[in-house]
């Protein structure tokens, strides 16, 4: 396999490294004066393999940590605060403010995707389109819940204004995979509900939150977003610790939740929006249309080198079909082109862990060891920075492969004769977010589906597993996720129901009526948003 060294093209080199020097606390972006990080990408800028340097983040400590926390906890001012207290307009109007200078730093963010992350420049603009795309949709989704709350209800002569209003403070830790898109499902709804956040980037694409700083500093009362950088560890622990953390919002894995979950002095008052892993299988009936699924087969294990969450990261294909399935499958992985990011074509690209390689490697020589085989020509070939898909066959239940979440470029498949097998995994699993069904008997179909709702929170019927549209619900069961993100859902993640109740007499009735006529409150009010 060639080297990943090819001409960069002028709009993506790396002209001059970016030192990201200041973090947004209380308002205002402050000056980093002590230690620093690089920040590299596994991408060559030369013939000659060496990753490249694209420059440096603070490295902050526990006092800038605690410094982040008394600003968001001042600007929420036990629920006193400007931004927990304004009338939804106006946070609307914050929010749109936001979104349009976000639209601005498009290319640079983009630019900043590819050589981070390794994500193709198509995927790249993608990421950044759909989460512009999505703050929208929230704003959409927040004014029809506002338009629904708009009104008082009455039951047994009792008037009720019932709202959704904020918790409080909220902790956002975002992935690697998705650091702008994915983050974003949490910190944009978190926000524009009223809370206040802290919000400390992946490791790992974490230069292209730096183009947005101004627009965060611009668009929101102070301290109602604080941007910090650093190590989890060193940052999250003092701030979970501290108990005065309303929400953690968090996509990553179980062990950094339960990690961070533990920290909390109250854990009874700690609401949890996480997003983790998963190990999502495909199901291939005998009946499949194998044309179709060999295709939806390539794009849910190998779209961004099986780098998310939402991969399919085991193959289960029935043992009438499972030669024929396998040497289209192989064909069709082999002819995936690899390169950098910003070459026209690529489906494969550098892996922006450097230990990545090798780790895929220990699950290729495990399953191998243990009686699997690679079947693709390519599988296994290995750069600097980069190991080509192996297709391995057949893998069972001892191998590394079959229970680890591999989150890399390695597809297992698992040869089956009863369906109960899959099925009886799947139970077994600690995981339970998705699951694709490739078939077209609907006799055999129904109750299939009908079980597989119950292991799982979505079945994709001849397709790969995915998370959009964002209107869907995304979630899972077991240690695949707890609440709910979708554009209408998180909104209620972030939130809680919270009223105003009055009986009904004329005293409270002309209040009511006074402070309605004099739009006094934010709270109470029947305005429509339009």
């Amino acid at each position: 396999m060639n080297t990943t060294f090819s001409e960069i093209p002028n709009e993506y080199k790396i002209t001059s490294l970016l030192h990201q020097k200041t973090y947004l606390v209380d308002g205002e972006l402050k000056t980093w004066n002590g230690k620093t990080t690089e920040v590299y990408s596994t991408i060559s800028s030369t013939e000659n393999y060496k990753p490249t340097v694209l420059g440096t983040i603070p490295e902050l400590g526990e006092q800038e940590a605690i410094e982040a926390l008394n600003s968001a906890l001042n600007a929420y001012d036990n629920g006193q605060g400007l931004w927990p207290t304004m009338k939804v307009a106006d946070r609307i109007a914050c929010m749109e403010t936001f979104v349009k200078q976000m639209k601005t730093k498009r290319e640079d963010v983009v630019k900043l995707l590819m050589w981070e992350i390794g994500k193709n420049l198509p995927d790249s603009q993608k990421e950044f389109d759909r989460t512009v795309d999505y703050i929208y949709d929230t704003i959409e989704a927040y004014k029809q819940i506002d338009r629904d709350s708009a009104k008082f209800e009455k039951n047994e002569g009792v008037y009720a204004h019932i709202r959704r209003g904020p918790i409080g403070t909220v902790l956002c830790l975002g992935p690697y995979n998705y650091p702008l898109n994915e983050t974003f499902t949490l910190l944009i709804p978190a926000l524009i509900m009223g809370n206040t956040v802290i919000f400390k980037p992946a490791k790992i694409g974490v230069l292209l939150i730096s183009p947005l700083l101004e627009a965060f500093q611009n668009s929101f009362p102070k301290g109602a977003v604080n941007i910090i950088y650093g190590r989890g560890r060193v940052l999250a622990s003092p701030i979970m610790g501290s108990g005065k953390i309303d929400v953690l919002a968090l996509i990553g894995n179980s062990k950094s939740a339960n990690a961070l979950q533990s920290e909390h002095p109250k854990g009874n008052r700690l609401r949890m929006v996480l997003g983790l892993e998963a190990k999502n299988p495909a199901i291939v009936l005998p009946d499949a249309d194998l044309d179709l699924t060999v295709d939806e087969c390539i794009a849910g294990t190998l779209s961004f080198n099986g780098q998310r969450c939402t991969a399919l990261k085991l193959v289960y294909v029935h043992e009438s079909i499972v030669d024929e399935f396998n040497k289209r499958f192989t064909a069709k992985v082999d002819a995936l082109k690899f390169g950098n990011p910003w070459e026209a074509g690529v489906k494969l690209t550098p892996l922006p862990e450097i230990e990545k390689p090798a780790y895929i490697q220990e699950l290729i020589d495990d399953a191998k060891a243990k009686g699997a085989s690679i079947l693709n020509a390519k599988g296994g070939d290995t750069t600097k920075n980069f190991i080509f898909p192996a297709v391995l066959y057949p893998v069972n239940k001892t191998m590394r492969v079959f229970e680890e979440e591999q989150f890399g470029p390695v597809v297992p498949v698992i040869p089956f004769s009863n369906i109960e097998e899959p099925l009886d995994d799947m139970a077994q699993s600690n995981y339970g977010q998705q699951v694709s069904l490739f078939g077209g008997d609907i006799k055999t179909l129904a109750p299939l589906i009908d079980t597989l709702v119950n292991l799982v929170c979505r079945v994709n019927l001849n397709s790969s597993c995915q998370r959009g549209p964002d209107v869907y619900p995304f979630t899972g069961r077991k240690d695949s996720a707890f609440s709910t993100l979708s554009v209408h859902d998180a909104l209620r993640s972030f939130s809680i129901r919270t009223f105003v109740a009055s009986k009904d007499n004329a005293y409270n009735n002309a209040i009511l009526k006074e402070l309605l006529d004099k739009k006094s409150s934010n709270f109470i009010s029947t305005d429509y948003i339009l």
